[in-house]
C-alpha cells in the first residue's frame, strides 16, 4: 500500500493554478520574468525559474501572451510580457472557472468543519 504524500499534493495543487496566477499577475500591465516571480514569492507561491520560463514561452506558443525587449543598464535586453486579446479573454474564463471551484471548495469545508 502507498502512503499519501502531502508535500506532493500541494505541490501538485500549487502547479494546477500557476498558470493562472502567471496571467492574473501579468494582466495589470508589462511585467518582466523575474519581477513575475518576485510578486508568486510575495504570495507564497513557490516557484523557480526553471518552472516559470516553460511556461511563459508555451503560453506565448498558445498565443495568450506577447512580450517586447527593452535595453537595460544592469545588464542585456530584457523581455517584457503582456496578455493578447486571447490571453486576456483565457484571463476571464479561468477567473469564472477559479470562483467556481473556490465556491464548491468552501461549501465542502464548510460541511466538514
Amino acid at each position: 500500500m502507498t502512503k499519501f504524500n502531502l508535500e506532493n499534493a500541494e505541490a501538485q495543487m500549487r502547479k494546477g493554478i500557476l498558470e493562472y496566477c502567471i496571467l492574473l499577475t501579468i494582466s495589470r500591465g508589462e511585467i518582466y520574468a523575474s519581477d513575475i516571480l518576485k510578486e508568486l514569492k510575495e504570495d507564497n507561491l513557490i516557484v523557480v525559474e526553471g518552472t516559470i520560463y516553460p511556461l511563459l514561452s508555451r503560453l506565448k506558443t498558445d498565443g495568450l501572451l506577447e512580450y517586447r525587449w527593452q535595453e537595460s543598464t544592469e545588464g542585456p535586453p530584457r523581455k517584457y510580457y503582456k496578455l493578447t486579446e486571447e490571453g486576456k479573454n483565457s484571463l476571464n474564463h479561468l477567473k469564472k472557472a477559479w470562483e467556481s471551484l473556490d465556491k464548491s471548495i468552501k461549501s465542502l469545508t464548510k460541511k466538514t468543519s
